[in-house]
């Protein structure tokens, strides 16, 4: 028989609440050992979806007030009989509980047991199972959305309509070979071929929204850059909320890189603010000028500033001739409170075209802060996410094993595609299809190894 698993499945901290979720075969015998309902009903004589008031009793003694809520096999979350105990949320208490709970036969769940329990009794495919680790570890709304969405089986319909389509083609085929005598009509060439073209189109669409949540779930790194004392710490500390870098009128302020992670709207920005690039013969500053130097080449965002104040100098020319070609810039040229004379902007996107400039504004960053944050954020929205998504719910909550199965699936459909414009047989087609449709089985979970799933859950965290 399988056991019955109970774990702590909220913090293990001071809290109003603490719930002790129980799941397995036995989990509403183990819970009325240890429970005792104000109106004397057992637990046993309870429907699915109710809850009791009562108090929890372990040796005789009390530990706690508490409410148990009775979910019946299979409408629960696990698919299996399961109570939650709703108690005070004391550390000391909500350990008692969970002891008593165990000293009454439950086992310790391991990480992830519940939902891997979900998964093998069919509560949900591997896809949604991952993401629900996703919506737990969420930092922003952005990411949540796209996480919740992959939950309620957003990508797996999609998956699913691809693995459909490839199943109809080679059952086809297989069918048209198998049994000659049968009078099967022939798959039209142009048909098959069609019906893969549109497979791969969609399995890159998943692969563009899996690019996208990457962003979401590891960042864009962000890097400010400009000559000396132009405002580039002045915007770090507006989009930090507090004041990360020293602000002063002393050039050069700033001798080495400013690093944070924020939130902007759904977006994670790694934050760098770099060192005013310029020739010095300061070593220190040197020292600075270099490392900005290098964090241009990993930017996949670039806020360069310049000073409407000063007139153009060779430093800007240098610093933005730093910048790689297809790294997006947004240009801002700040101090326009003092001077709006000077258009950098223009004169160095005459002199170097090749570069990505988004959008260009005229700006006082001591005055204008909520603009500017509103600002970069529409930016980030619309270069990174752009037309082919509605926005974050759009998303796929990132995860490597899944991009890596789509992209195999993608290179075989790719092969078949080429098979057939190279005049190859139809069983040579067929093979790479049912390939192709193994991958998807793998990605859901429906032709997965032991040794995938107990990976897959190793990392949530025990009570999930």
């Amino acid at each position: 028989m399988k056991s019955t698993i109970a774990a702590i499945s909220t913090g293990l901290t001071e809290a109003g609440i603490s719930v002790i979720r129980i799941s397995g075969p036995e989990s509403i015998d183990i819970a009325q050992k240890v429970f005792v309902s104000l109106s004397g009903k057992k637990l046993s004589e309870m429907n699915g979806y109710t809850c009791a008031l009562g108090k929890v009793l372990f040796q005789n003694k009390e530990i706690d007030e508490c409410i148990a809520t009775v979910f019946r096999a299979p409408r629960s979350y696990t698919g299996e009989d399961v109570v939650e105990l709703s108690c005070h949320g004391g550390i000391a208490v909500t350990r008692d509980i969970l002891r008593a709970v165990l000293n009454s036969g439950a086992v310790s769940a391991e990480p992830g047991e519940f939902t891997k329990r979900a998964f093998l009794n069919g509560k949900m495919d591997l896809i949604e199972a991952e993401s629900v680790m996703n919506l737990i570890s969420a930092k922003s709304s952005g990411e949540a959305q796209a996480a919740l969405a992959v939950k309620e089986g957003y990508i797996s319909k999609q998956v699913n309509e691809i693995k459909t389509g490839l199943l109809n083609l080679a059952a086809h085929l297989n069918a048209w070979a198998d049994y000659p005598e049968e009078d099967i009509p022939d798959i039209e060439p142009k048909h098959l071929k069609n019906s893969l073209i549109n497979a791969s189109y969609h399995l890159s669409m998943l692969l563009k929204k899996y690019d996208a949540g990457k962003l979401f779930y590891n960042g864009i790194n962000t890097v400010i850059v400009g000559r000396p004392n132009v405002g580039k710490s002045t915007l770090m500390n507006i989009l930090s909320g507090y004041d990360r870098s020293i602000v002063t009128e002393v050039s050069g302020t700033t001798r080495d890189t400013v690093e944070e992670q924020i939130q902007l709207g759904d977006f994670r920005l790694n934050l760098i603010d770099t060192a005013g690039i310029h020739d010095t013969d300061d070593l220190v500053e040197k020292i600075g000028v270099e490392r900005a130097q290098k964090k241009l080449q990993t930017a996949q965002f670039v806020i360069f500033i310049a000073d409407l104040s000063v007139p153009s100098r060779t430093d800007d020319e240098r610093i933005y001739e730093m910048i790689p070609s297809d790294v997006p810039i947004f240009f801002i040229n700040n101090k326009s409170d003092i001077c709006i004379a000077n258009n950098n902007c223009d004169e160095l996107k005459k002199k170097y075209p090749d570069k990505n400039i988004i959008a260009t504004v005229y700006t006082s960053l001591k005055n204008e802060s909520n603009m500017i944050k509103d600002r970069i954020e529409y930016l980030l929205g619309r270069y990174f996410i752009g037309n082919d998504f509605s926005y974050a719910s759009d998303v796929i909550s990132y995860n490597e094993r899944q991009r890596n199965l789509i992209e195999k699936t993608k290179a075989v459909v790719d092969e078949a595609i080429k098979a057939l414009n190279l005049g190859e047989t139809l069983d040579a087609v067929t093979v790479l299809i049912e390939e192709a449709i193994r991958y998807l089985a793998e990605l859901t979970g429906e032709n997965v190894t032991d040794e995938v799933v107990d990976r897959v859950f190793h990392n949530f965290c025990v009570g999930k």
